[in-house]
């Protein structure tokens, strides 16, 4: 990973960003709404009567939606964000994963109200060993508004990293100067550096496909994850009112109550939405594939890939078959298996 020297000037120089703005004075993209509330209670199966009528509220855990700005993203956020994360990329921690976030709530927030928000770089960690791998945390406190009052505040956590088992590779400006050097030119485009730096540690770790991504597996989860070690899918069920919920939450969210145990799921399943992933790929995956939002007969709803069928043919209402897939020597996943459907 480098000597002791190069890992304290990373460090220095990443900690030298603490308190700095990653946003100032951003402004939500849209005023809090109904059909944005509708369709995340929709999706998270939320039917809690005070989420619509005319007296409605936003979900309190929706605080984060209305900051985010899409794919286009947001004109607020700052350089010295931009130059962090450039920073860790330069020094080969170039893969990303969201670890954490904290929210706290300072009051309701009702279609209509305009969004207004400001973050800033809360901190850097020290170099941390990790099961994905080694690298640093960096997060940020996002300060929420609406007409200069604050409603809530969103702390959020990235880990940027060197994936476990691969090496580190070379900070890009020694890449780009020994492709330099090798040609003979007196300057190299970034792209050149970036693929001759691909390529050179590809063949340094010896790795001809990367690990899918790992699950990050927390005291919420990790019971389900034991399921699966085990070929069991197990869905919780909530000891108050046996309402059965998924993914795993640490309380109900239909009567909060935050006592449950666990029903096995049968298997038998039903393509409820699907979308079949082009772009962008990903170095682990071979696209294009389908992922779906299957119904479990159970009645809960969760997603996975659909196997056993070209991409092309997946459709809604397809009946489906949980199975386990092996996808390396370490990871094993729940996956669904489309199912013929009989001829008579």
């Amino acid at each position: 990973m480098g000597g002791g020297g190069e890992y304290e000037d990373v460090f220095a120089r990443a900690k030298a960003y603490e308190g700095q703005a990653a946003a100032v004075g951003g402004l939500g993209k849209d005023l809090v709404n109904e059909p944005m509330i509708r369709h995340w209670c929709e999706a998270m199966g939320d039917t809690n009567p005070a989420y619509a009528g005319a007296d409605a509220t936003a979900p309190p855990t929706m605080l984060q939606a209305w900051t985010m700005g899409g794919l286009s993203g947001h004109a607020g956020r700052s350089e010295a964000y931009d130059e962090l994360l450039g920073l860790l990329d330069d020094a080969g921690y170039t893969s990303v994963v969201a670890t954490d976030c904290e929210q706290e709530y300072l009051r309701p927030l009702r279609p209509g109200d305009a969004i207004t928000f400001d973050a800033v770089i809360e901190s850097v960690s020290e170099r941390k060993t990790t099961k994905l791998g080694t690298g640093y945390f960096v997060t940020t406190r996002m300060d929420v508004q609406v007409a200069g009052r604050p409603v809530g505040t969103h702390r959020f956590r990235i880990l940027k990293y060197v994936p476990a088992g691969r090496r580190r590779s070379a900070p890009r400006a020694e890449v780009a100067g020994a492709v330099a050097r090798t040609a003979g030119a007196a300057e190299i485009p970034r792209e050149t550096a970036e693929a001759a730096e691909a390529a050179g540690t590809a063949g340094a770790a010896g790795i001809s496909r990367p690990k899918r991504p790992r699950p990050v597996v927390n005291r919420d989860n990790a019971g389900f994850w034991e399921g699966v070690s085990r070929h069991r899918l197990l869905i919780q069920r909530c000891d108050g009112c046996r309402t059965l919920r998924f993914p795993w939450l640490p309380g109900c969210n239909a009567c909060g109550c935050p006592d449950w145990d666990t029903v096995e799921a049968g298997g038998d399943g039903t393509v409820y939405s699907y979308v079949v992933m082009h772009h962008p790929p990903f170095p682990a995956f071979d696209p294009p594939y389908a992922v779906g939002l299957i119904e479990l007969a159970e009645g809960v709803r969760m997603i996975s890939n659909v196997v056993g069928v070209p991409h092309d043919r997946v459709r809604i209402g397809m009946p489906v078959r949980l199975e386990f897939e092996q996808v390396d020597e370490e990871l094993e996943l729940p996956v669904f298996r489309a199912v013929e459907r009989s001829a008579g």
